[in-house]
């Protein structure tokens, strides 16, 4: 798998005592500083670019939730690929940005 894909991660901490918001900030800072495309939404954030590279992104945003004071982490991940075309945020959701 070659082409560009959608990755969608969400992170949910299991942390008592701890700002679970501060936690998923750290996480979304690891795909902020990772440098691929990215979109953050309520729930989750869509990654873009080469599969192996994103799955490794997803591994670093798990860990870092550790590092910040989770327990455990619930991860839901959602992956779009296509055999013959990349796939690209824009093609979703450009009809909606105003």
């Amino acid at each position: 798998m070659n082409q560009s894909v959608n990755v969608a991660v969400q992170v949910i901490p299991v942390a008592p005592n701890h700002d679970l918001y501060e936690i998923v900030d750290q996480a979304i800072s690891v795909i902020i500083n990772s440098g691929v495309k990215y979109q953050v939404t309520p729930f989750e954030t869509v990654m873009e670019g080469d599969y192996n590279q994103l799955m490794e992104i997803v591994k670093q945003v798990q860990e870092v939730c550790y590092t910040a004071g989770a327990d455990k982490v619930i991860c839901f991940i959602k992956i779009e690929s296509s055999r013959d075309n990349v796939v690209l945020i824009e093609d979703k959701t450009g009809k909606y940005i105003s």
